[in-house]
């Protein structure tokens, strides 16, 4: 599967654009649509959907413009309803202004596929906060991890309908995966699971499953 990273807007988030197993699909587009635009036409390739891995603003930015340019379903589980429902009004709490983004969405379920991608209910960062899997027949798994892990950190409990308790309990789920499993987060560079269960400080303490 291809892999196109782009960093968007001031908190820097990632989206990317992946060539997967039934065609292209957008993850995550957050901002600066007109680059994601760009990158399409660099590219070649014309995503299917819309996947989110969860709905706060720094990650759904520029999901109207797309839906309005391409008319592209958008994919988010429906306990994240709410905060995307209300982005565009925690945008400007943020003193930050994003087109609000548009409904219906399709729902994402634990266990189900994404055009060819594993969807697994991640809670923690928030309510709905899935990630996105892709075992290869050759070569080490793929998986979207949104803002649950970071190179050398993880994503925040600390906003309206985080928890702690899930947040870990998702990252030692996540930990049962090869070491070998790239991660692609939500902020900052690509990295494996097995740097971090050695590196990551946030991750001392918790079982190695693999």
């Amino acid at each position: 599967m291809r892999v196109f990273r782009l960093t968007l807007g001031p908190l820097e988030e990632n989206a990317y654009l992946v060539e997967g197993p039934e065609g292209a699909l957008l993850i995550d587009p957050g901002d600066e649509p007109e680059r994601i635009l760009g990158l399409l036409e660099a590219t070649g390739l014309t995503p299917k959907a819309i996947l989110l891995t969860h709905a706060h603003f720094d990650h759904v930015g520029a999901v109207a413009p797309l839906v309005e340019r391409l008319a592209l379903p958008v994919f988010l589980h429906p306990l994240d309803l709410p905060l995307y429902r209300h982005a565009a009004e925690a945008a400007r709490s943020w003193g930050l202004a994003i087109p609000q983004p548009p409904l219906p969405v399709e729902p994402l379920a634990e266990g189900g596929q994404a055009f060819g991608l594993e969807v697994w209910h991640l809670p923690g960062h928030s309510p709905g906060h899935v990630a996105f899997l892709y075992r290869k027949e050759e070569g080490p798994p793929q998986v979207f991890s949104g803002d649950l892990l970071f190179r050398g950190s993880i994503g925040r409990y600390d906003l309206p309908g985080a928890s702690r308790e899930a947040l870990f309990r998702s990252l030692k789920r996540l930990l049962t995966l090869p070491p070998e499993t790239q991660v692609y987060p939500g902020h900052g560079p690509p990295t494996t699971l097995g740097l971090e269960a050695r590196a990551n400080p946030f991750l001392k303490g918790l079982e190695w499953e693999a």
